[in-house]
Parts: structure tokens; sequence; C-alpha cells
């Protein structure tokens, strides 16, 4: 046995769809916000490191040569104005001069100096470490008068990030923490809108809760909304369909009672005549047989009805209609046919069988017990309309293009008027003036056993003329059966 399905929630999908995109945008927020509050964090720091840079700059002094073509001699003009950049609360200020043979003039001599590149005047950043502590560089080339082809003189202004990082920080949480207020808000305010926009399928559902379980009205489509209406008109389709099948049933229950009650008054009536007679003192031997006759006749009827019933029953079980198998539609006929040559030799009708043998191709997917009862009704309905003398043929008829199977049950009696033959397969419906005693089911359950199989039924004057006594033209029912099934 499967497992049952956890029900799902219909609040709950649109509610994981609608926050689940919320929340993992909301790590991502945070990730660049990050990153913005770095930058912003940076520009103002730059700006004053890059001033820094060019007051140590300025400080730098540079001599020419003497004689002409000598060294060149640089010197720092107030080294201890330089000093005075060092003093910052929080972060640590380092500086650098370096001479056009990478000497040392002033400043940090553990300051990293900046990759091989194009030396240019103009003011450059870089992020760097100092003593294993990172830190933000700004430098420049002061080139020396008079000598472009020769290296200049290479000032740097470093700091470490503290102060950045603690403005990136403050950024930081002046955007997130309105964010922590905002999202549960927002999430709040996402229940809301679903439980509202929801409401109306709430009240669907107690306008159906609340109905009476014989009132299958449609329901308004106009009080529903517009994406719910065709479910709305797909239930009111359903209810439609559900009040015919119960009025049909109710129909089939009350024609049922009427066909059993005219057997079972007989009954009663004849078992009533006979205790009247057995206490009035006749035991005539002949009478009594006679009541007994009309009392086993009348049960005959009576069961003959209610097997009839039972096989509509069966005939319209949709579950055990789709329990189907591979089945030989040959070996079939043949059994009932067999199983209804006693009565046929008490009617004197000529019973047989013609067409495919077992094995020969007329297999197919179906359902046995169902396909018995259905060639069984069409052998009992022609033996029924047959005089005696007359025959009855069942044949199994295979199609050499391998598309269907047919069956074919054919008679000598009165046959069916073409106005009638639409009407023989309605339930309890009877062609008058033939004096055959029955129900009325017999082909309205060949309809429908051949419906479950995906079967068409027709009916037609006989081929075959008979000159028996009471031969008529006789009745000609073919059923097509499509090979190809699914098989349950």
């Amino acid at each position: 046995m499967s497992e049952r399905r956890d029900q799902r929630s219909l609040f709950g999908e649109i509610l994981d769809w609608m926050l689940a995109p919320l929340l993992l945008l909301w790590p991502m927020s945070l990730v660049v916000t990050g990153l913005v509050a770095n930058e912003i964090a940076a520009q103002p720091y730059d700006r004053a490191l890059g001033e820094m840079a060019n007051l140590v700059a300025r400080q730098v002094i540079i001599e020419p040569a003497r004689p002409l073509g000598g060294p060149v001699r640089v010197r720092v003009a107030e080294l201890a104005a330089l000093d005075l950049l060092r003093t910052d609360d929080v972060d640590q200020i380092y500086f650098q001069i370096l001479g056009a043979r990478g000497e040392l003039i002033a400043g940090d001599r553990d300051l990293p100096v900046p990759e091989e590149g194009t030396r240019s005047p103009a003011l450059l950043f870089r992020d760097g470490f100092m003593r294993e502590e990172r830190v933000r560089v700004a430098y420049q080339w002061v080139p020396i008068p008079g000598v472009p082809d020769k290296p200049g003189v290479l000032v740097q202004a470093a700091e470490t990030l503290e102060k950045r990082s603690r403005l990136a920080t403050e950024i930081v949480k002046g955007v997130i923490l309105p964010q922590f207020i905002v999202l549960p808000l927002a999430v709040l305010l996402v229940w809301s809108a679903l439980s509202r926009g929801l409401s109306p399928l709430k009240k669907l559902q107690l306008r159906i809760r609340r109905r009476d379980s014989s009132d299958l009205s449609p329901i308004d489509e106009t009080d529903a909304p517009e994406e719910v209406a065709p479910l709305v008109g797909a239930f009111n389709d359903l209810l439609g369909r559900l009040d015919q099948s119960i009025a049909a049933q109710k129909h089939f229950l009350a024609d049922a009672a009427h066909q059993l009650k005219t057997p079972l008054a007989g009954l009663r009536t004849q078992a009533e005549l006979a205790t009247r007679e057995f206490d009035a003192g006749q035991r005539d031997p002949v009478e009594l047989k006679k009541t007994l006759e009309q009392i086993a006749l009348s049960s005959e009827r009576a069961a003959h009805s209610v097997n009839q019933l039972l096989a509509m029953a069966r005939a319209e079980d949709r579950e055990m209609a789709m329990r189907r198998q591979a089945v030989d539609l040959a070996v079939i006929v043949r059994d009932v046919v067999r199983d209804f040559v006693p009565k046929a030799m008490d009617k004197r009708i000529d019973l047989g069988y013609e067409g495919a043998e077992p094995g020969a191709g007329a297999q197919m997917t179906g359902q046995p017990v169902l396909l018995g009862e259905l060639v069984r009704n069409l052998i009992d309905n022609a033996l029924q309309y047959t005089p005696a003398g007359g025959v009855v043929t069942a044949r199994v008829v295979v199609d050499p293009f391998g598309q269907v199977v047919v069956l074919q049950v054919e008679d000598s009696g009165p046959g069916i008027a073409p106005s009638e033959r639409e009407q023989v397969f309605k339930p309890f419906y009877r062609t008058l003036g033939t004096g055959v005693d029955g129900t009325g089911l017999g082909l309205a359950i060949v309809q429908e056993i051949a419906a479950n199989h995906e079967a068409e039924v027709s009916v037609s004057e006989a081929t075959q003329r008979h000159s028996h006594p009471g031969a008529g033209p006789g009745a000609l029912f073919t059923v097509r059966f499509p090979r190809q099934g699914q098989a349950g």
C-alpha cells in the first residue's frame, strides 16, 4: 500500500515563494552593502592621505649637480614638520623619501617601495603591508630638474586602516539596522496580504461545506476570484454529471423495483392460491403441479431479473473494467456457446459457433468476466427471440490487418425494425409485439461493457435467410473490439 502524500498548503506555497527570494537576497545585500561602505569610507581618507603625500613632496629640495654632471643632492626642508604628520589617535602614520639611487633620505626604511613600472609624477594609491599590518599608501615620483632620463625622488605616505574600518562599520550599521525592522514588517505585511487575498477561497469553502448533501445546484462563479473561476466551473461540471448519474440511478432503481415486482407478485399469488386450495381440501395432484410450476416460473423470472441487475452493476463498475488482461475472445465465446446448448436444445434451436479457433489470432486485452457477460447476454437475447426450429450462430472474425477482433451473434428471429435499433440498447426497453418475456437489460449490459472496452456495437438485419416456420429477417449484432488496449 503506497504511503499517503503529505497535503500541500497553497498559503504555505505562495508564502515560501514570496519570502524565499527575500531571505536569499538579504545576505547578498549585506555583502554588497559592505563593499559599498568600504568604498565610501576610503574616499575621504584617500584624499587626506594624498594631501599628506603632497605635503611631504613639497618638503623635498633637489639641488642641481655641481659641477655639471655630478651627483644630485636631495634634502628635506623641515624634517621636524614631517614628524608632526605622525600624530594620529587611531592609525599609525608612515612616510618615506628615497633618492634617485634608492637611498633613504628621510622617513621609515621598512615601508615597501612600489613595483617597477611607469614613474609618473601623478599621485597614485596602492594597498600594502607595513610590519605585517595592512596599510594604504599614497605615492608619487618627484622628477629631478634638467635630468628627465634619470629616476626621480620617491615620496610615500601611508597609514593603517582602523579609521576606514570604523567608518565602514558605521555605514553598514546605518544601512543594515533599519532592515532588521523592515524585514519582519515585510514578512508581516506579506502574511496579511496573503490571508486577505485567500479569504475568498475560505468563503467559498464555507459555502460548499454548508450545502445540504442533496443540493447539487451549480455554484455561482461570479462570487469566486477570477483565478479560481475555472476550478469552480470544473466543479460545477462535476456536480452536473453527478446529478445526472444520481438521477439515472434513481430511475434505474425504480425500473428495477418495477421489474421485480411483477414476478414476485405472481410468486406470492400462486403461493397464496396453493395454500387456499390446500386448506379447502383440494388435493388434486394435477392442479397442485400446475401451481408449483407457476411458482417455479415466477421464481425463475425473479432470479433472472436479479442476475441481470447484478450483471448491469458489474458492467458499470469502472474499477473492475480497468482490471484488464490478455484474453482469447474465441475461447470465451466457445465456452459461453457450450453453456447455452441445453437451453437451445430445449427450445429446439440450432446453436453453433464458427470463425476463429482458439489461439488463431483472436487475442485482445479485456476483462474476461465482463466479456463473458457480454457474449452471454447476446446469445441469451438471440435464443429468447428466435422461434423453435430457428438458428443462432456466434462467430469470431479476425481482422487481417490486426486492428480489431469482431464478435457477431446472428439469429433467424423476427429482427429489429430500423427505427428501434437505437432504442434496444436502453435499459428496460423491450420490442413490442414479440410476446417475449424479459427484463430489457440484456442489450443495455452489452452496450455498457462494450463502452468500457472502447468497442463499437451495431445491429443490422441478418445476412443469412432461413425457411423454418416462424423465421423472420433475423438480427445480426456486431461488436468490434480494438486489438490494442491497456492491460490493468
